[in-house]
């Protein structure tokens, strides 16, 4: 009888250890809930595979309003789980503009004119006149989703996923008040309520990126931000930050601020001003555009809360050279500012501007962007922004990009493949949020 017990025993023993083997290969061949997983055949780098799953693991604790909630579309949150956490302290500056016969009766942006160069002798060695689009765009790269509508849902869908891809958390749109357009597009803030709900489904946050629109002055300014504020504060992709003092603001990039003088700017930013916008429902974090280095304390006098430096090409202005960030810092933190430097793969114009290509910097496939991004870290910012998610006309983009055979010459991402980019900046986000928890400490 005790031989039998521990025959018994023994064979219970084996069958309970081949269930649990079988459970776990079975569980390691399933892809649904992996987070290193994503649409499009994105894959991570395997030296930062190890590093992200730390991320995944332990989240940014952020002073962003409400955290996301659960989907109750399971298709949904299948997709999402694909996806590393959204880092809501990057951001990308992100264009509406665009536009094609399908969703707008005509191609818009796509079009793009070539520019004449201020020097007339000099023009006159350059080609001129539009583009005609879809083989021929006015940018050096070409699209994965060819000559696209920014009023396309599945557009909009692909770049959410795009930008989850990336572990990106915040858009800066681009953004012109109602009725009014750049100089050679449409009007695009009656997009906005679709992006932002597109938006809000990838859990990522949305911020304005306001252009130097006509007339701008420090009324209007005010006008437009109440609008803002009124019309899309409520939504729950618009995105607010907790600041030190413990009020929760939205943040808007100011472009080309120094367009306005200094004076102009207190009325609205300062304190001591009658008509200014701080204590009020409107207040915000405004955060201007530092070009040469005497807008540093242009920016302090007018009453700004932080400084961004936009531009893709290292050197091109004092803001956008990097050896000049840790300085920066330094000035904004002696100043209680807030430093957001503006990093970019890289930046080629010469499909509409043919003369500029002094400023045009190699990708050196990833290289230069890489070396951008450590600069940043370097400088230990509040914030790091991507110039850009998808400035086509400037090559600054990081979306997702194909070779393409035409009568026009493109350049491509080659030899890596078309997320190349979005690869990078996934891992990047993984060491800023690892870096930032540092900082803190």
């Amino acid at each position: 009888m005790a031989r039998f017990r521990r025959k018994f025993c023994i064979t219970l023993i084996a069958l309970v250890l081949l269930v649990l083997i079988i459970t776990v290969v079975l569980k390691a061949l399933s892809p649904e809930d992996s987070p290193f997983n994503s649409p499009g055949g994105v894959e991570l780098f395997p030296d930062v595979r190890n590093s992200i799953q730390k991320e995944n693991n332990k989240p940014d604790q952020t002073k962003m309003n409400d955290s996301p909630q659960p989907d109750r579309d399971a298709h949904l949150e299948a997709t999402l789980r694909k996806f590393p956490p959204p880092n809501y302290y990057l951001h990308a500056f992100y264009y509406i503009w665009y536009g094609n016969p399908k969703f707008d009766s005509k191609y818009i942006h796509w079009d793009h004119p070539q520019l004449p160069h201020w020097d007339s002798k000099v023009a006159q060695g350059y080609p001129q006149g539009r583009h005609s689009p879809p083989d021929d765009i006015g940018a050096n790269f070409y699209p994965s989703l060819g000559a696209y509508s920014s009023k396309d849902p599945s557009v909009l869908e692909a770049h959410m996923q795009q930008l989850r891809t990336a572990a990106i958390g915040v858009i800066a749109v681009s953004w012109y008040p109602p009725n009014m357009k750049d100089d050679n597009g449409d009007t695009t803030d009656e997009l906005v309520p679709l992006l932002m709900e597109v938006a809000h489904k990838y859990h990522i946050k949305v911020i304005f990126h306001i252009e130097p629109y006509k007339g701008r002055d420090e009324v209007n300014m005010f006008t437009n931000v109440k609008y803002i504020i009124e019309k899309y504060g409520a939504h729950p992709a618009f995105f607010r930050y907790r600041t030190n003092t413990g009020k929760l603001l939205p943040l808007f990039y100011v472009y080309d601020s120094y367009l306005m003088n200094s004076e102009q700017w207190a009325k609205l930013l300062k304190h001591t001003e009658s008509n200014n916008i701080r204590d009020t429902p409107y207040d915000a974090i405004f955060i201007a555009l530092l070009v040469e280095e005497k807008h540093k304390r242009d920016i302090l006098t007018a009453g700004f809360d932080g400084l961004y430096t936009y531009f893709a090409t290292n050197g091109f202005s004092y803001g956008s050279t990097q050896r000049n960030w840790d300085s920066i810092k330094a000035f904004c933190d002696d100043n209680n500012l807030i430093f957001i430097p503006s990093v970019g793969p890289g930046y080629i114009d010469t499909n509409i501007r043919p003369w500029n290509f002094q400023n045009t910097r190699n990708r050196i496939n990833g290289k230069y962007y890489e070396t951008s991004l450590s600069a940043a870290l370097q400088a230990r910012p509040d914030f790091i922004s991507i110039t850009s998610f998808n400035e086509w006309h400037e090559g600054t983009q990081i979306e997702m990009a194909i070779p393409k055979t035409s009568q026009t010459v493109y350049l491509d991402y080659l030899p890596n493949k078309p997320a190349i980019y979005l690869e990078i900046t996934r891992k990047w986000a993984a060491i800023f949020g690892g870096e930032r928890r540092k900082w803190q400490e």
